[in-house]
């Protein structure tokens, strides 16, 4: 049977990413979203609301050969438990649906991250492997990998979580999108004449960090997907290299030819709720993608990213011993991601 691959998340960063990479595979797409997708795709795009049990059935009924489902959905929610009801709903809906509906399912993808190990909270051990115990609960990510473990239990299909951190792709309107958050922090400060400070204190300038191009993650979850080695494991995948915001910032002031400044803990979400007349001039002016100003950046984000004042690391030697082996220099990408931004009318 055609390997059919079901994305649900599939306008958000990870999920477009994972489009991309099939694109050009001889393969079935089929996206999941309550949106329509903004670029260009092949997919086959269902709209749904993954809370909705009743929704789901009626879509999922129209996909009955998938094989392959990767799950990169997320509703943000104001407290632990508020996520894990709402995320662990969306899952157990999808899957529950799909395995009735979809008698070749074959492999779930579940995607997590650093909060697997605390990310959100505080400084926790690193390099973190897979292996680390759990911290206190509630974790969304948690509840989910229970459901799958459980769920998989003597069935045909099996399922792999991956954890990445700070994906950095190509997609506006995503809350976790650390490159729009420097893309557009870029722009303003050139546009303003003053320099791209680094938005956080000296010792988050310093200390070691690590972040995953969506091209190694859908790669990954291409590898796992076909792995039986993969099979009921975590794994963490990132660009496979850290690096310090001191060496790669003043890279990136470079890219918007503005002086790079020294660093300054400014908050970002009010510092910049003011320059939405300013990123509408920049859009006439330049002909941008005609996206609202609080569409296309969450400074809370990048508040929380680059005001991180420990290392944040995890160990890729499990992938690399179950076979992935894909990396890229970060430092690099974040000059090649910027430049793709550029070319597409994302930024000037």
């Amino acid at each position: 049977m055609k390997k059919t691959v079901v994305v649900a998340g599939a306008v958000g960063v990870i999920g477009r990413g994972v489009l991309a990479h099939f694109e050009g595979q001889d393969v079935e797409l089929v996206a999941l979203s309550r949106s329509q997708p903004d670029f260009p795709t092949r997919a086959r795009h269902l709209p749904v609301d993954l809370t909705d049990r009743h929704a789901c059935e009626a879509m999922l009924a129209q996909v009955p050969e998938a094989t392959h489902l990767v799950f990169a959905a997320y509703q943000e929610k104001p407290t632990p438990a508020e996520l894990v009801e709402t995320n662990l709903l969306m899952l157990k809906n999808l899957v529950e649906v799909l395995e009735a509906k979809a008698p070749h399912l074959k492999h779930v993808t579940l995607m997590q991250g650093g909060k697997a190990y605390g990310a959100h909270i505080g400084a926790f051990p690193s390099p973190a492997k897979e292996s680390d115990p759990r911290h206190m609960p509630p974790n969304f990510y948690y509840d989910q990998e229970d459901f799958l473990r459980e769920r998989a239990v003597g069935k045909a299909w099996s399922w792999t979580a991956l954890r990445p951190e700070a994906v950095i792709g190509m997609a506006v309107g995503n809350p976790m999108n650390l490159l729009m958050v420097i893309a557009v922090y870029g722009t303003l400060a050139k546009a303003l004449g003053v320099p791209m400070s680094f938005p956080g204190p000296r010792e988050a300038y310093d200390v070691l960090y690590q972040v995953t191009d969506t091209r190694i993650l859908a790669s990954a979850i291409d590898w796992a997907g076909e792995n039986e080695a993969c099979r009921g494991e975590v794994f963490n995948i990132t660009n496979g290299d850290y690096f310090r915001w001191s060496r790669v910032w003043p890279r990136i002031a470079a890219f918007f030819d503005v002086p790079v400044g020294e660093p300054f803990p400014l908050s970002l979400e009010q510092m910049m709720a003011d320059k939405g007349p300013l990123w509408e001039q920049l859009t006439r002016t330049h002909g941008l993608q005609p996206y609202p100003y609080e569409k296309v950046v969450s400074w809370r984000f990048g508040d929380f990213i680059l005001k991180t004042t420990f290392d944040n690391i995890t160990s890729t030697i499990k992938a690399r011993q179950h076979g992935f082996a894909d990396c890229i220099d970060s430092e690099e990408m974040f000059i090649d991601r910027l430049q793709a931004l550029r070319e597409q009318r994302y930024i000037p």
